[in-house]
């Protein structure tokens, strides 16, 4: 199943749970979950270089879903079992997320 999410998914408002910055974006999950250890109810996400977005794409070829926890991991510095391991529904306000932070906005 290919589940695609972007901003468009929230094209004139920025829900409640998804703060975007210059740098990166913070994600509000609807249920905590372990990352690194640590029980969470927010990840946090920098800004990607082209570099790793490269990177991630030439280790997992035809693999976007692979590709995405990679990248996604690697952003919010944690592991890509952990990442896993989030409700779908969370998994895909990361997906947004990391839309909103790569398009070109206002902010």
């Amino acid at each position: 199943m290919n589940i695609s999410v972007n901003a468009e998914t929230y094209p004139n408002e920025r829900p409640k749970w998804l703060l975007v910055t210059d740098s990166g974006v913070t994600i509000t999950l609807s249920t905590p979950s372990e990352m690194n250890g640590v029980k969470s109810d927010k990840i946090v996400m920098r800004s990607p270089t082209v570099r790793e977005v490269r990177a991630c794409q030439q280790a997992h070829p035809n693999d976007e879903l692979a590709v995405d926890a990679m990248l996604f991991a690697s952003l919010a510095s944690i592991g890509e079992n952990d990442l896993m391991g989030l409700t779908l529904k969370d998994y895909e306000r990361v997906k947004s997320g990391y839309f909103r932070m790569v398009e070109e906005d206002d902010v």
